[in-house]
Formats: C-alpha cells, structure tokens, sequence
C-alpha cells in the first residue's frame, strides 16, 4: 500500500513538473492569442483610416492602422488585448474620432498582418517605443495618448512611464501577469515565477509622471477587478480609477456608460 500511495504521488509530481517545463517554453502561447490575417485582406468594415507597415529593428514589420478624426485635437495610440486582430480591434477607434482624436492601433508579432513571432517582453517593449517614435514625428507628445486594454496596459505603461504623453489610460489591467497567475483559479497551478512576460503595471504606473486614469468593470471574469485596486495604490494625486459596474472584460467597450466615462476624460484632459 505504501508502494502504491508513493508511485501515485510520485505520477503526480512527474507531471506537475511536465506543465510547469512546458509551460515555461511554451508560455507564449498560452499568453498571447493571435489571429492572422491574409496579406491581402481588406478592412471593410471600417472608415476614414489608412493601412501602413513600421519595420521594427530586427527588420520586421509590423502592421498598423490610423483612424482619422474631422478636427483633430491629438492622437490615442490604443495597445489592444493579447487575443484577436485588427479585424475586430478596428472597432474601438470609433469613440474616440467621434470625438475628434486620431486613433492608432498596432497588431503585435504575429497578429493580423503582423510578421515575425513574440519571443520576450523587451522585445514587445521595444516595438511599441520604435511604434512611438515613430508617431512623434506627427504629433507633439504633448497631444499623444496612451491608452493599453487588458494586456496592453503592461506595455501602455512601461510604455508612458518612459516618456512624456498627455494622459495614459488603462482599461482592465492586470497588476501584472505573475499577480493575475496567482488570483486566476485555472492558472494558480503554474508557478509565477517562472513567467518570463512580467508586465508590472502597477510598478511602471508609480513612475508615470502624466495623468493615469483606469476605467475597470468590477464583474470582470478575466482580470479580476482587484487588480486596478492594487493599481491605485501606486496613484499620485490627481490619478483616478473609474469603476464600471456591473460590467465584465469587454463587454464594457460598446456601452453608452464608457462612452460617456470617455468624453469626459477627454474633456478634462
């Protein structure tokens, strides 16, 4: 009986650590869920943008698209969540040029039209600054916003935090992703330290020296609500988190409540 009750733990043990290897080398897809798009595909569905390419350092190209306001009071550079593509992301670029800001949203590697393949977080880092350099040619940072959703709020804020934008909003952060591990029931078995994508954003939102605004629904089933909790107690005087009741991950983007929260936001700012 004993032999038995150690080979049984011994199987389990044997396989706790099978997941935690592969989950180690393979976590990239476990993190991020892209959808590919054919070169030729065409964006239909939307209005008033143009398509464009950005050749990042090692020579690829990522794809992009600039949504076009009437009267253009400044930009909103919008880093989307980590599954999907621009074929669905486009969508979001509508509240903000319906109030005169141009809107600019990237596919990361592997994403839509996107090439190459996420390999590390510097590197993802390092698109979205190449991303932003390459927008203040346009337009004055002082007219730039940096919004991240989900995911993207890690590289959003790492993102602010090392420049000088106008404002940096936050839409359902994680604290970051090994905090997110550890609150999300399915993915408390893999350990979070051995993540290689940290995305602390509530350690880079302490060091942004604009304006930070969160808006996060507190009946989130992805990130959990807590999280832009703990967000805010990295606030300087003057940030704000919004709470959207009621309100789960996404399902808060197409509500009239957001759209208001939004134009207020803009207003003030």
């Amino acid at each position: 009986m004993k032999s038995q009750v150690i080979t049984f733990f011994s199987i389990i043990l044997i396989l706790y650590l099978l997941i935690c290897i592969l989950g180690y080398f393979f976590q990239e897809k476990m993190i991020f869920l892209p959808q590919t798009l054919p070169k030729d595909y065409s964006f239909q569905q939307y209005e008033n943008f143009e398509e464009g390419t950005v050749e990042m350092r090692d020579t690829k190209k990522l794809h992009a698209l600039l949504f076009s306001a009437e009267e253009p009071k400044g930009l909103v550079f919008y880093l989307h969540g980590n599954a999907g593509s621009l074929e669905g992301w486009g969508s979001v670029a509508e509240t903000f040029t319906a109030l005169n800001y141009d809107v600019f949203i990237p596919d990361y590697r592997g994403y839509g039209k996107s090439e190459g393949a996420i390999t590390s977080e510097a590197q993802l880092h390092e698109d979205m600054q190449m991303l932003y350099d390459e927008l203040k040619e346009k337009y004055p940072e002082s007219q730039i916003i940096v919004l991240g959703h989900s995911i993207g709020s890690g590289m959003a804020a790492r993102l602010a935090a090392g420049n000088d934008p106008k404002l940096l909003i936050l839409q359902a952060p994680p604290y970051s992703l090994p905090d997110l591990t550890k609150n999300t029931t399915p993915l408390q078995v893999f350990p979070s330290f051995l993540l290689r994508y940290k995305l602390e954003t509530g350690k880079y939102v302490s060091a942004a020296k604009m304006p930070v605004v969160i808006l996060h629904g507190d009946e989130d089933e992805v990130v959990y609500y807590g999280s832009s909790l703990k967000i805010q107690q990295h606030f300087k005087p003057g940030d704000t988190l919004i709470t959207l009741e009621g309100l789960g991950h996404n399902n808060f983007l197409s509500t009239e409540r957001y759209r208001k929260e939004i134009a207020k936001i803009l207003e003030r700012y």
